[in-house]
């Protein structure tokens, strides 16, 4: 350089990253699962304002959905009914209820037990989005 120096005039700063292989303890984690289950909450926001990678808390969002990650119930109030839903054993068993519309197939029937005392018994030929919608607005008569 001109000036016989190595043509550096400024500051260095250097950023430690601070992601990485972390153990969270288990009521942290069920706070921040619980702060992402929030009306309107996306995961991304949640799981930077925590500096976590996103994938991580969808990784504890799953487990508390499977019961293996316990959340505080003060930490879920306000959270949807509909943001923790659990899938159930659904068994569909021959009935001879009648035809279908094609011709030769016999139909099963598919039985929903809503709560203690409602059952939604739905032919198997109905398309599933139909019966799912019945299902939602009868659980919330319930």
């Amino acid at each position: 350089m001109a000036d016989g120096g190595d043509g550096f005039d400024g500051c260095i700063e250097v950023v430690q990253r601070t992601r990485g292989y972390r153990r969270w303890p288990e009521e942290v984690k069920a706070r921040i699962v619980a702060e992402s289950f929030q009306p309107g909450a996306r995961v991304a926001d949640v799981a930077r304002r925590h500096d976590l990678a996103a994938h991580q808390l969808s990784d504890w969002r799953r487990q508390a959905r499977e019961g293996r990650l316990v959340l505080p119930a003060d930490a879920m109030a306000g959270v949807a009914s509909d943001a923790l839903l659990t899938f159930v054993p659904v068994s569909v068993e021959p009935e001879d209820v009648g035809l279908s519309a094609d011709a030769g197939r016999t139909v099963g029937v598919i039985t929903i037990e809503i709560g203690n005392d409602l059952v939604l018994r739905v032919p198997g030929d109905v398309p599933v989005e139909r019966a799912a919608a019945v299902a939602r607005a009868l659980r919330g008569s319930a």
